[in-house]
């Protein structure tokens, strides 16, 4: 995964790996405010360990790498 600093906004970058896990989800570079309330609603998604975790994101991510 490279650089983690480099995935997350300023404001996050001296940020440990645990407390990346429980930032919100904002934390990443390029998700605003209003993406993560969306997440929120439609998956009860708070954190970046949330989005990591969610079984829809996680059996996407499995489709994907099977179709390569």
């Amino acid at each position: 995964m490279g650089d983690i600093a480099s995935k997350v906004d300023k404001a996050f970058e001296a940020s440990s790996v645990s407390e990346l896990a429980d930032a919100p989800v904002d934390a990443l570079q390029g998700v605003s405010a209003a993406d993560a309330e969306h997440l929120k609603a439609a998956f009860n998604i708070k954190t970046v360990r949330d989005l990591g975790t969610n079984k829809h994101f996680l059996w996407a991510q499995a489709i994907a790498k099977l179709a390569e």
